[in-house]
C-alpha cells in the first residue's frame, strides 16, 4: 500500500521559511516524478512545484519560482519543498502527489495517483 506522509508545515510571518518533507513508503520514489500541489479555502487546486525521476528536471507554478525549491532524497525515498520568502498568500495545505505510472512532470502538478493527507502553511503577522 502506497503511503505519502507530509511534514513541516506550521504558522510563520511574512519572509519566513519552512520546509516540508514528504516521506513515501509502497513505493520506490526513484523511478517516479513526484511533487507538490496546495489548497487554499474556497480557491481551486494549484500545482507548486514537480520533480522527475532522478531529480534533472524541476517545475514550478510561476506564482513560487525564486522562492520555492523541490528536491529530493531517494535514499530516504524522501521529496522536500523549501518555502523561502513566504507571503500570506501562501497559506494553504501542501499536499505532496505522485504515481507510479510518470517518469516525467509535464508542468507544476505532479502526477495524482497517489497524495497525502497534507500539511497545513499559514503566512501570517
Amino acid at each position: 500500500q502506497v503511503q505519502l506522509v507530509e511534514s513541516g508545515g506550521g504558522l510563520v510571518q511574512p519572509g519566513g521559511s519552512l520546509r516540508l518533507s514528504c516521506a513515501a513508503s509502497g513505493l520506490n520514489l526513484d523511478y517516479v516524478a513526484i511533487g507538490w500541489f496546495r489548497q487554499a479555502p474556497g480557491k481551486e487546486r494549484e500545482g507548486v512545484s514537480c520533480i522527475s525521476h532522478g531529480g534533472g528536471s524541476t517545475s514550478y507554478a510561476d506564482s513560487v519560482k525564486g522562492r520555492f525549491t523541490i528536491s529530493r532524497d531517494n535514499a530516504k525515498n524522501t521529496v522536500y519543498l523549501q518555502l523561502n520568502n513566504l507571503k500570506p498568500e501562501d497559506t494553504a495545505v501542501y499536499y505532496c502527489a505522485t504515481s507510479q505510472w510518470n517518469y516525467f512532470c509535464s508542468g507544476p502538478m505532479p502526477p495524482l495517483g497517489y497524495r497525502g493527507k497534507g500539511t497545513l502553511v499559514t503566512v501570517s503577522s
